[in-house]
């Protein structure tokens, strides 16, 4: 997996920035890995006879708690496996699990330029909803991205399941010298 994201990090970027002084490690991925799963956000790896193919993840949109219920994801492929369906297995399998655990939007960033990675997101549900220009520097140039996002389970069409609960404190009325 650290050679995977290493090289789709290091691709696109000009030689003379390619070289990252806090370069991910192995310790830093099962990290990652730990506090995924501890916030129910699923990790998803595809594998073959034990070579990692490719992997999926979701990670909190934002960190205010009204985001609580949205995730962005990321999906990385091996480059010997491009355009070889791995996208196809693990994002359908990434939105259930996302899913399964509650959440009721997923955001994703694709670069505009990418119409392989578009056209699976626009197959698996998703709908462009913004367009950046001139965000990311890849390449020696410029380039946009497109924001996708798809609904997940009823959506925002219900509220969630369980709202966390106000601690007794918080019941009473503020006063007219409280914040």
């Amino acid at each position: 997996m650290l050679d995977i994201y290493r090289r789709h990090i290091a691709r696109g970027v000009e030689p003379a920035f390619a070289y990252d002084p806090e370069a991910l490690q192995p310790e830093d991925i099962k990290r990652r890995r730990r506090n995924m799963r501890k916030r129910r956000l699923p990790h998803l790896v595809a594998d073959r006879a034990g070579l990692v193919m490719g992997y999926a993840y979701a990670v909190p949109f934002r960190k205010r708690p009204a985001y609580r219920y949205t995730i962005k994801h990321s999906i990385y492929v091996h480059p010997d496996h491009l355009h070889a369906g791995i996208g196809r297995i693990l994002l359908p399998a990434l939105i259930d699990a996302c899913a399964a655990a509650g959440y009721r939007q997923m955001i994703g960033y694709i670069d505009a330029s990418n119409a392989p990675s578009i056209g699976l997101h626009t197959a698996c549900g998703f709908r462009q909803v913004g367009y950046l220009p001139l965000v990311a520097y890849k390449f020696g140039q410029w380039t946009d991205m497109v924001m996708v996002q798809r609904s997940l389970g009823s959506g925002g069409t219900t509220a969630p399941d369980v709202w966390p609960a106000m601690p007794a404190d918080d019941d009473r009325p503020l006063t007219s010298n409280e914040p």
